[in-house]
């Protein structure tokens, strides 16, 4: 059965920092590029990070330089290190990948608020 669980979100002050993590089942993902997307409350859902199969990744202008995606392939995890955290990055933050986002799969996401 496919399945992505995230976790690690919770509530941090302005300049903190949280990792998160994506279990997944179903799904390798060292074998596809897996992404990080968040949505905050009345906006549309953005990606913010990727990681290719080759190791490769991309960010949102908005968390360069603050958020890094990595992967264990021995636990078939994806993360997200997110430094120097901003209120405006307060969202329910999601794994995906293109397998599965195309079939309208999405996990439960975790909470992230970022609040003094």
């Amino acid at each position: 059965q496919v399945q992505l669980v995230e976790s690690g979100g919770g509530l941090v002050q302005p300049g903190g920092s949280l990792r998160l993590s994506c279990a997944a089942s179903g799904i390798i993902v060292s074998t596809n590029v897996m992404d990080w997307y968040r949505q905050a409350p009345g906006k549309q859902r953005e990606l913010v990070a990727t990681i290719t199969t080759g190791g490769a990744t991309n960010y949102a202008d908005s968390v360069k330089g603050r958020f890094t995606i990595s992967r264990d392939n021995a636990k078939n995890t994806v993360y997200l290190q997110k430094n120097s955290l901003k209120p405006e990055d307060t969202a329910v933050y999601y794994c995906n990948s293109k397998l599965l986002w195309n079939v309208n799969y999405w996990g439960q996401g975790t909470q992230v608020t970022v609040s003094s």
